[in-house]
């Protein structure tokens, strides 16, 4: 099985990095269209490979699409990051129009691909994805949900340290739904637990807020303490999901995706849970949220809609 992940940056190169390791795939196809950079780390990648059990082949490439023909997925990176005292939405108009063209070419050459968006603002890119190409919804999605989610976990399991709980995260759950977006993304608290003990059970509400602050605001965070766009996270959520359709998991996770009726919202890509498996996203899950979750969702929905506004040229 054939991913493509476009652009080598540190997010591109991570995710093709964690893809090679876990061996899902048969092949990862790393394009960039700065001369040798994909190449360079490619090769440093499978020089890594004898020591880390690799058996996926990772190939970098300059610009040269004809090489991602037949991938089964394609992740696209690229577009310019963040730096700190930006918001995801100050991207969108050069982001708009790098977005378009990466994936007018790796459909030229994977028509039948499965494709993730991460470029920011992730969600109006995900809508100009999906609209710009009129593919079927199950086969676009972004990243998003499952990122926000693990950061919502790891500052539950700080706050179940203060509290003296030495909680692993992997017994923490979590889920953030919404938009990728640092004011209004929705950290669902009703849902939240400790090996299955509602969090509201152990935490206290001064906890429990603290929590969901620091994830609303967990990418600006690490912006501002290195310079740029986080990308282990990143990189190991979209692997994940990648792993997730190429395998046929069929998972709970959730993504941005578009929206037609689900949630009583049409016409938009925001973040939920889907059933993710080899056909993209296989069904959307309708979660009931609870008043505040509620009231929080469509501040995010509206907030999104506002931001999609601005595609308008690059969708003309």
């Amino acid at each position: 099985m054939k991913v493509t992940v476009v652009g080598a940056g540190n997010v591109g190169a991570t995710v093709a990095n964690v893809i090679a390791m876990k061996n899902f795939a048969s092949e990862v196809v790393l394009l960039d269209i700065k001369e040798g950079v994909a190449e360079g780390k490619a090769m440093d990648m499978m020089q890594s490979a004898p020591m880390l059990g690799i058996d996926t082949m990772v190939t970098g490439v300059t610009n040269d699409y004809a090489a991602t023909f037949g991938s089964k997925v394609v992740v696209i990176t690229s577009g310019v990051p963040r730096k700190p005292g930006m918001s995801r939405e100050d991207l969108i108009g050069t982001n708009a129009k790098i977005v378009k063209s990466v994936v007018d070419n790796v459909l030229a050459y994977s028509p039948d691909a499965i494709l993730i968006v991460i470029s920011n603002p992730m969600d109006a890119m995900t809508y100009l994805t999906l609209k710009s190409t009129k593919l079927p919804r199950n086969r676009v999605l972004g990243l998003g949900g499952l990122l926000d989610s693990s950061r919502f976990k790891y500052y539950l399991a700080q706050e179940l340290h203060k509290a003296g709980i030495p909680a692993s995260l992997t017994d923490v759950d979590g889920m953030v739904v919404g938009g990728h977006n640092d004011k209004t993304m929705v950290p669902l608290v009703s849902y939240a637990a400790y090996r299955g003990i509602p969090i509201t059970k152990i935490l206290s509400q001064a906890a429990i807020d603290e929590a969901v602050a620091q994830t609303k605001k967990g990418g600006a965070t690490l912006t501002g303490l290195i310079g740029t766009s986080a990308w282990y996270a990143p990189g190991a959520a979209v692997a994940t999901l990648v792993g997730t359709i190429v395998t046929d998991a069929r998972k709970l996770i959730p993504c941005c995706v578009y929206l037609d009726g689900e949630y009583g919202e049409h016409d938009l890509c925001i973040g939920v849970p889907v059933i993710l498996g080899a056909k993209g996203v296989e069904r959307i899950v309708d979660v009931a949220l609870d008043g505040k979750e509620k009231e929080a969702f469509e501040a995010s929905v509206k907030a999104a809609r506002e931001t999609n506004a601005h595609l308008a040229g690059a969708l003309a």
